[in-house]
């Protein structure tokens, strides 16, 4: 066992705030430092590729596609850092996987909505949350009125928690406006 325990960088916000962008950035800087990492993005992700993890302003990093968090575990090699987009759509067992990981000397880097459409914690983020030696809390422009946006809000009239969307679907919204 290493003597040396990983970290959790968790980046997390609304939609449109960022996140993506944010963790773009953060493995550039990876890139350039030459370190080794391996980028994780769940299957149901396909918005933009579906085989990349692509911000809203189209930048794009090659990903490792996983349908479950266990994957993780058989993609790794020699990588002493992984990173995780839209971590909320992953199943709730990713938290226990981050744990061994973080034990096993392993950085993460994890981005994802913190929230659902109803303003209700989503998915494993919570916990993720809770375990972070660093939280980003990322902010959106409110598509209403301008102010600092939180909420993610569903423009049309699906129910179900998980629906693959952008523009189409959400908008961003302060929390005066998600509430009226």
């Amino acid at each position: 066992m290493k003597s040396h325990k990983g970290k959790i960088d968790l980046i997390c916000g609304s939609m449109f705030s960022g996140k993506t962008e944010e963790l773009i950035r953060r493995l550039k800087r990876l890139d350039f430092a030459k370190k080794k990492y391996k980028l994780f993005k769940p299957i149901v992700d396909n918005r933009y590729d579906n085989k990349k993890v692509v911000s809203h302003n189209m930048n794009s990093v090659q990903a490792t596609i996983i349908s479950k968090s266990e994957d993780i575990y058989k993609h790794i090699k020699n990588e002493n850092i992984i990173a995780i987009d839209e971590a909320q759509f992953l199943d709730e067992k990713l938290y226990e996987v981050c744990k061994k990981l973080i034990e096993d000397g392993i950085d993460i880097i994890i981005a994802g909505l913190d929230m659902d459409y109803k303003g209700e914690p989503f998915g494993s983020m919570p916990k993720l949350l809770a375990i972070s030696n660093d939280v980003k809390k990322m902010h959106a422009v409110c598509f209403d009125c301008g102010e600092t946006a939180n909420y993610t809000f569903r423009i049309n009239n699906d129910t179900q928690q998980v629906l693959i969307g952008s523009k189409e679907n959400y908008k961003a919204l302060c929390k005066n406006c998600f509430f009226k």
